[in-house]
């Protein structure tokens, strides 16, 4: 064994499908061209001869544009328990990769929902520690975007969101999936539980994972979901817009969460002033803050229903579950009737489907 041959990788998925489905999805070129690469990766062109010896050409390009191609030759075809293939990029730079070996080993089970498929996926042969680590993670994407493929649930299969339903940024995360046609699986967890302190080191939510992957703080996750998955943009359609559109979302998470949820929503519901009532001093302390806030968002919606031109963006997403709990409060709830393109945008938001879907209870 040479020192090349120490660096290697193994992931492993359990995707609900008989394993011939699986073996086919990776010899099959008009199922290659659905699940090959990582999220956001759209396949070009997919050669398949799958034998011993028979070559194999995948090529694609990224969603910024950038395009790849590997391919290789299939040492052992042994239907549908396992597949060893050769795997070399091409291009100059990551060419520099050299040659590398592929083993794919399927094991099929009966599970608790039916026929699954335990894969095994073992890619050995990288000259570096470095190659080796970005593969696991391009590895990792793709293995789930082909269990989107093949798992009756889609995404769901392995999209979770985490978190408690009053938090106006776990509701952000839902809605940005929701408005993105995206399916997932929701966990309802409170902040510092033990699913949270796992996967956030502050304890906080919204948490997200993605097979392996995970993520936490929600401008970071809503874009992960924009740049992986189709549907409308939540992120600006060009440089002046995306940029107006982190100008709000800069306004909303550094001043209007604290003044409008954490020093006046929160004195309501978590009441910790004299006689159990709400902290009047921190109150009105806020309602001016508040009130300029307010103004400043109700210039820049004007006459359209969205903060950046005719889209809902990040932006609207963070504001609206905002907006939903100042209407519940007195001081909030007429200084809204002082907005009135803001008031009429939120109506406007209230009525779509990811707003009704992800709406807490409250009471």
């Amino acid at each position: 064994m040479t020192a090349r041959d120490t660096f290697d990788l193994t992931v492993t998925r359990t995707i609900r499908a008989p394993r011939q489905k699986v073996f086919d999805a990776f010899i099959k070129p008009e199922v290659v061209r659905q699940w090959f690469g990582p999220r956001g990766f759209s396949v070009t062109e997919a050669t398949i001869d799958p034998r011993v010896g028979g070559r194999y050409r995948f090529s694609g390009r990224t969603r910024g544009g950038d395009d790849y191609a590997v391919g290789g030759v299939y040492r052992e075809v042994a239907a549908p328990e396992r597949l060893v293939f050769t795997w070399k990029w091409e291009g100059e730079q990551m060419g520099a990769i050299g040659e590398s070996l592929v083993t794919v080993t399927l094991a099929e089970r009966r599970g608790e929902q039916g026929v699954e498929t335990e894969l095994r996926l073992m890619h050995s042969g990288f000259p570096a520690p470095e190659a080796r680590d970005a593969h696991t993670e391009g590895w990792g994407f793709t293995l789930n975007h082909l269990t989107d493929v093949l798992d009756a649930r889609g995404t769901a299969a392995t999209l979770t969101v985490y978190g408690d339903p009053r938090s106006t940024y776990v509701r952000t995360v839902r809605m940005a999936l929701a408005e993105k046609g995206v399916a997932y699986v929701y966990e309802p967890v409170p902040p510092h539980s033990e699913t949270i302190q796992a996967l956030h080191p502050f304890g906080r939510v919204p948490a997200f994972r993605d097979g392996d992957f995970t993520l936490y703080e929600t401008t970071a996750i809503v874009r992960f979901i924009d740049e992986s998955f189709g549907g409308p943009s939540l992120l600006g359609a060009n440089p002046s817009k995306r940029a107006r559109m982190e100008q709000y979302v800069s306004l909303i998470n550094c001043h209007g969460y604290d003044a409008m949820i954490r020093r006046y929503v929160l004195q309501y519901i978590f009441p910790r002033g004299a006689d159990n009532g709400p902290d009047r001093a921190v109150i009105d302390k806020a309602v001016p803050e508040i009130k300029s806030l307010l103004e400043v968002l109700d210039r820049a919606y004007g006459p359209r229903n969205t903060l950046v031109g005719d889209t809902v963006t990040l932006a609207d997403l963070l504001l609206a579950p905002i907006v939903f709990y100042l209407g519940n409060f007195p001081e909030s709830k007429a200084l809204l009737s002082g907005v009135p393109n803001l008031f009429r945008a939120h109506a406007w938001m209230a009525e779509r489907p990811s707003f009704k879907a992800t709406a807490p209870k409250v009471g």
